[in-house]
């Protein structure tokens, strides 16, 4: 006769978190395509591809810091160095980055927090994850200013103050309101005109 036996507790197994050394060697192999990943916290993540709205608000927005801030300063998903602590199995590459000097004067391929004034995701599909688990990531590394644009509700969340892992301000503003960066005093963007125009 047969016995179930039960366990007294559910087995989890083991997670292997990989490191950036990891993804260069996969990545070398050809096992590993970069543009379509990043990776956080030891996972890689993949990429969703960009419907049109995604890519409306990228270019206004670009657009727009490019003149405020001129176009060297600004990047389109750059991979940036994040806190020591997350740096071995992180790699983030936000929607778009502002450096606080010009990319013709950095010799290396990764910026640090401290070179950063602005990081932003264009979210739509990722609301959560980039609400959540990129702002954390974002604020132990002492990011000053991290915005987050919610395609489908159409606001703009303004993520300051980072303390202890943590954004300590964190405000939502709606489609009629304007923002400015903490870099770019009396620089005001209109939140709509990042929105794609209803057809």
């Amino acid at each position: 006769m047969l016995t179930a036996i039960k366990e007294a507790h559910p087995f989890t197994p083991p997670r292997k978190r990989l490191t950036r050394g990891d993804c260069a060697v996969l990545q070398m192999a050809g096992q590993l395509d970069y543009q379509r990943h990043e990776l956080i916290d030891g996972d890689l993540i993949e990429k969703m591809p960009k419907n049109w709205t995604h890519t409306y608000a990228l270019i206004i927005l670009q657009a727009w810091l490019a003149q405020v801030f001129g176009p060297l300063f600004v990047a389109q998903e750059a991979p940036i160095n994040v806190s020591p602590e997350d740096n071995p199995t992180s790699e983030p590459e936000p929607d778009l980055v502002v450096f606080k000097r010009p990319a013709s004067e950095f010799t290396t391929p990764k910026r640090s927090p401290g070179e950063l004034s602005l990081v932003i995701e264009v979210s739509d599909t990722t609301l959560q994850f980039d609400k959540k688990i990129k702002a954390a990531l974002y604020a132990r590394a002492g990011i000053t200013e991290y915005w987050v644009f919610d395609i489908n509700g159409r606001r703009l969340g303004v993520h300051r103050d980072p303390r202890g892992g943590e954004y300590e301000s964190v405000a939502w503003f709606g489609e009629k309101e304007r923002v400015e960066p903490l870099a770019a005093p009396g620089q005001k963007f209109l939140i709509s005109s990042a929105f794609n125009p209803a057809p």
